[in-house]
């Protein structure tokens, strides 16, 4: 037997777009000289067994040089090693970054000579960030070991590797001693234009340059045809519908920077890009898919309703379960609290085929309750110039044809010291003023629920909700944890974005604040829904649709449920893949826990679940409806219910906002003016509205400024980058290709979620489901599970990436 055995180490470092990854090209001296002596990497190999001492095995290292640099991205060095022919199986490397800058680790490959047996093979997937032992952070250590792609529950793990294991762990969650700034204002932070992130959880560059450009774009697709108007006002509104109409068929002129002085607090960062940007033309906005098929569906009290089902928001249509309608505030504060819509008024619009009763009873009636989640703020609101806000009620009939009808609206506006409350219930008519008012107060529910669908359906459901999830998983689950291998591919970039939404977005004077309905008030009332709202065991979709009164449950029905309106096409869509994602989950889970007393005992899980729990959800972890991790059933539901979140339910309600809300007066997402009937009434405004309905609805809509913004905005948000993994796509493979087990179940997942997609294309020409199927009518795809780039209102990917 030999003494050695002969083992070279491949390395491949990724450079990236435009080459500004200098660590791997180094321009300084030092480095230039590191490599050409060879020692700007160092690597060592770890055994995973013990000595017969039972003490580590001393590691075998060397320096690798650099063997090629292709200019296509790639940088390859090389190590050699002689191993000693007892040294067992190879179970980490660990390298040490020599450079000045840090490097972008994409894999390490091993291959050894005859007599090395079953380990003259190994390939160990990286893809991270190595920072440099020589940076100016004394505290950085420039070193990080890397796994063979094998997992191990913390009981498996192997002798030689243990300490490595925890120590890993350990270097993770840091000792506590780290300290925040200090700041002139000990009660509240000073705003930053950055957020900081770990390193592995920033953009690719593929995805970062893809998306400055994109937002670019945008926001001069925004800027122009403001900047080019002759307003002074931002809150000037659209002179004409046919102006709004020029923004996606004319080319317009790029203005000087000076004119866009208005993004300022927005977007500060891309107006510098303006001096080199595209040209004295600037592409126009496409046009949104729903106008394509049919521009003056936004109109239509059919879409409306149809929307709820299968639009950007179908979270938020529920079952009418109890009647009359009854507020639970406190009706000394807020005024009366039994609603105003009465049966009568519902047994009209249904043209008596039941009575309200009988409906009830038949499961016929819906609604979009954006009351008592509203109502505390109207004051509040109203007290900000040039916008309003009510607390609104929408309801609906589920006719024969499995359709839903518009039956009625309430707008509410609460009692104050200086006014009682007023409510008034506007409905379908033929009557022309009353059928202009029906409009008026569609837009303002179409705000509320635009509102509702941005900062809960959308941002505290998906994005916030998932972070807990990320921190605690990198904070308490070793990179060899099955579970983290599972889990890993549903958080890329969404602490990225979340960081950028912070900066952007959601924060103080941002464009949330700026152009929807809550404005100065939108994280506080985001706030408020979690407090009120969330619970993890509702965040399954069967969770939620119970919740909702949409589906109960019923063992002998396909999913387990029974829907409330058969032809939903979200819930349909939803549930094969929420079956998907448990049937490939729950073999996963089966193939590395035999029973309850593993799961019990797997110390890193159950701190992972402890932390989520207590420290992610601090203020609602007492709450008696937090999931034990107890038996393999129980962690393959919790573990579906945060892929889902992070990858469907995101999709779900995510990449179909330009394609609905693109063209603004379907979906807009500010509601500006009154109604012109609310008392005491404003007899001038009346007037108004009286002599050119036309121009008080544009009035109500979002202004020239806060419409193409939010356009610009929607249509970043809904596109796929070039360098997007879809769920159960071949980007995230399972590593650890050597299980058969593992690698068959994620094989029937890739597969089943490609029969998803006929089955979804089927549906879409089935004549007989009428909400998803018809002239004009957007076929629903936001369930299908893959797409290519751009905007295609399709395409889940695994995580909350944009």
């Amino acid at each position: 037997m030999a003494a050695v055995v002969k083992v070279k180490a491949v390395a491949t470092f990724k450079v990236t777009v435009g080459g500004l990854l200098k660590s791997l090209r180094p321009s300084n001296a030092i480095d230039n000289v590191r490599e050409l002596i060879g020692r700007s990497l160092f690597l060592e190999l770890v055994s995973s067994h013990l000595d017969k001492s039972g003490k580590e095995k001393p590691v075998v290292h060397s320096y690798a040089h650099k063997v090629d640099d292709d200019d296509h991205g790639v940088v390859t060095y090389e190590a050699n090693f002689d191993v000693p022919a007892g040294f067992g199986p190879i179970g980490a490397v660990v390298v040490t970054n020599h450079l000045q800058q840090e490097m972008f680790l994409e894999d390490v490959n091993l291959t050894a000579g005859a007599g090395a047996g079953n380990s003259t093979l190994l390939s160990i997937r990286c893809k991270s960030w190595v920072q440099p032992k020589s940076g100016e952070d004394e505290g950085t250590p420039g070193k990080r070991v890397f796994f063979a792609n094998k997992t191990y529950l913390p009981s498996q793990t192997p002798a030689g590797l243990k300490n490595y294991r925890k120590k890993g762990l350990k270097e993770k969650r840091g000792d506590g001693t780290g300290q925040r700034e200090a700041d002139d204002n000990p009660k509240s932070e000073s705003r930053s234009n950055s957020v900081y992130v770990p390193r592995d959880e920033e953009f690719s560059e593929v995805k970062n340059t893809q998306f400055s450009l994109k937002t670019l774009q945008s926001v001069l697709h925004a800027a122009v045809p403001v900047a080019q108007s002759t307003i002074l006002d931002s809150n000037q509104p659209f002179p004409s519908f046919f102006v709004i109409d020029k923004l996606f068929e004319d080319g317009v002129e790029l203005p000087g920077v000076e004119k866009l002085n208005f993004l300022q607090s927005i977007v500060p960062r891309l107006l510098e890009l303006l001096r080199d940007g595209p040209g004295d033309k600037v592409l126009l906005f496409d046009t949104p898919a729903n106008v394509k098929k049919d521009k003056f569906a936004w109109l239509r009290d059919e879409e409306f309703a149809r929307e709820t089902l299968a639009g950007i928001n179908p979270y938020a249509i529920e079952l009418v379960r109890e009647f009359p309608l009854k507020s639970k505030l406190d009706p000394a504060v807020y005024g009366p609290a039994e609603s105003a819509i009465t049966a009568d008024i519902l047994e009209t619009q249904m043209g008596h085929v039941m009575t309200v009763p009988e409906a009830l009873k038949q499961k016929r009636l819906f609604m979009l309750d954006y009351h008592d989640l509203f109502l505390p703020y109207v004051h509040k609101i109203r007290s900000l110039k040039n916008t309003t806000m009510y607390g609104s009620r929408t309801i609906f009939f589920l006719t024969d044809d499995g359709t839903l009808r518009l039956l009625a609206i309430e707008l509410t506006r609460p009692s104050s010291p200086s006014q009682p409350q007023w409510r008034q219930v506007f409905t379908p008519s033929t009557d022309t003023t009353k059928s202009w008012l029906w409009r008026m107060a569609k837009a303002h529910v179409r705000a509320h629920d635009a509102g509702h669908h941005e900062l809960i359906t959308h941002w505290l459901r998906t994005h916030c909700a998932v972070e807990p999830y990320i921190i605690a998983a990198n904070r308490q689950l070793s990179e060899m944890h099955p579970i983290y291998h599972l889990l890993r591919p549903h958080f890329r970039y969404t602490m990225k974005i979340n960081a950028l939404a912070r900066t952007r977005l959601i924060n103080a004077g941002g464009i949330i604040e700026l152009a929807f309905s809550p404005q100065k008030y939108s994280m506080e009332l985001s706030s408020v829904a979690y407090d009120k709202l969330w619970r993890f065991d509702m965040e399954s979709l069967p969770g939620d649709l119970v919740r909702r009164g949409m589906a109960e449950e019923d063992p002998t029905a396909r999913h387990g449920l029974k829907l409330a309106v058969e032809d939903y096409p979200f819930a349909n869509d939803g549930l094969l893949i929420w079956d998907a994602i448990k049937s490939w989950v729950e073999a996963y889970v089966a193939r590395f826990y035999a029973d309850d007393v593993a799961i019990a005992g797997d110390e890193e899980l159950q701190a992972f679940w402890n932390e989520v729990r207590t420290v992610g959800h601090g203020d609602k972890k007492d709450e008696p409806w937090w999931p034990v991790l107890d038996t393999p059933a129980s962690l393959a539901h919790t573990l579906t219910t945060i892929i889902w979140v992070a990858a469907a339910h995101h999709a779900a309600v995510n990449f179909g906002q330009y394609d609905f809300g693109g063209y603004f007066p379907n979906r807009p997402s500010i509601a500006r003016t009154k109604m012109p009937v609310e008392e005491p009434v404003d007899e001038a405004a009346m007037g108004k509205f009286l002599d050119n309905p036309d121009q008080a609805i544009r009035e109500c809509f979002p202004s020239q400024v806060q419409a193409t913004v939010v356009m610009a905005v929607l249509d970043v948000l809904s596109t796929h980058s070039s360098d997007e993994e879809y769920l159960g796509g071949e980007e995230t493979r399972p590593w650890n290709g050597g299980d058969a087990a593992v690698q068959a179940a994620y094989a029937a997942f890739n597969a089943r979620l490609k029969e998803i997609e006929g089955v979804i294309d089927g549906r879409n020409k089935d004549k007989s489901l009428k909400n998803r199927c018809g002239a004009g009518i957007l076929p629903y795809q936001l369930m299908k599970p893959f797409s290519e780039a751009g905007v295609t209102g399709m395409g889940i990917p695994n995580s909350t990436s944009i």
